[in-house]
């Protein structure tokens, strides 16, 4: 297990130290500079920009500084916000952010697990049929969409929550809502298959040939096995959350990560550009490793090592 571990950190420095160039590069690519735009600055103050950011270095001296900055955990310096660096700009916008994707991937997996699970057992009926269309409905429709419809129908038509901006959990209703409806479609479907894979399984009839109860197949014996392969769309979801803040944070006016992102591409704020993407890498690898560790948990037949059971 710690060998395991310690590879898999390894292996994470070593995709972020990938990561790290190619968007540079990719950066680097980009017509221009920060400045270009900039049609009040006159080309003497653009070269004085230019010399206070290192722009006018040669691209090798740039890459082996933004390498020698992240080293030291610096991110850089944002060229939107004076004086202010990547990392604190990070900081201040997460946690919208994180709490909007928390919520949404909480709710959005109880309930997907749970209609999955009542989808399984009443096969064939009309709460099967009904879960499979929510499912194709909350996978098909974009996030956007829903948080249109719920800003019309639930804040200006009913006036139950509010419909933008961010000051208190009534503000976090609508769009968590808009946010979870693709997490419970994706969950209902993977959960609805894999119970109706394990409760056809030998072992499954034989409890039933025992006389367990239909409470103790579906909660003992099914449930678990059945939410290993759920585990497995859990981390890729939850980064996809993060990033499908991005839209769902701009149309509710929500300070978040995801609105300073846009906005610093909008600007060429690269700096901000390039630690906003290699955060994002970075939360994406570490949830993936909790995921594989997560395995174990669930069912500790499974040998994070060899990966078998």
């Amino acid at each position: 297990m710690t060998k395991y571990l310690l590879q898999r950190i390894l292996y994470m420095f070593i995709t972020l130290f990938l990561i790290a160039s190619f968007t540079f590069f990719l950066m680097k690519m980009m017509p221009g500079s920060p400045f270009t735009m900039q049609d009040k600055l006159s080309e003497a103050q653009k070269a004085i920009l230019n010399a206070k950011y290192g722009l006018d270095d040669p691209m090798p001296v740039q890459y082996l500084k933004y390498l020698g900055s992240l080293v030291q955990g610096d991110l850089g310096i944002s060229f939107q916000y004076d004086n202010r660096s990547v990392t604190s700009l990070i900081m201040q916008r997460i946690g919208p952010s994180a709490q909007l994707g928390f919520q949404a991937m909480f709710f959005g997996t109880i309930i997907g697990i749970f209609l999955g699970v009542i989808a399984a057992l009443r096969q064939n009926t009309w709460v099967d049929y009904g879960s499979t269309i929510m499912a194709v409905l909350g996978k098909s429709i974009p996030s956007f969409v829903f948080a249109g419809l719920l800003q019309y129908w639930i804040g200006v038509k009913l006036g139950w929550f509010p419909v933008a901006f961010w000051s208190g959990w009534e503000f976090t209703v609508l769009p968590t809502i808009a946010l979870a409806m693709f997490p419970i479609a994706i969950s209902a479907r993977f959960m609805r298959t894999e119970m109706i894979e394990v409760l056809g399984s030998d072992y499954i009839t034989l409890a039933r040939a025992k006389g367990a109860s239909n409470y103790d197949i579906a909660v003992k014996h099914a449930l678990r096995n059945a939410l290993i392969p759920v585990v497995t769309v859990l981390g890729p979801l939850a980064v996809s959350l993060m990033t499908g803040t991005l839209v769902i944070e701009k149309i509710f006016s929500i300070p978040g990560l995801g609105e300073q992102f846009v906005r610093s591409i909008t600007t060429n704020d690269y700096p901000v550009i390039m630690g906003t993407t290699l955060f994002f890498a970075a939360l994406f690898i570490v949830i993936v490793l909790v995921v594989d560790i997560l395995y174990g948990i669930i069912d500790p037949r499974i040998r994070l090592a060899g990966g078998k059971k």
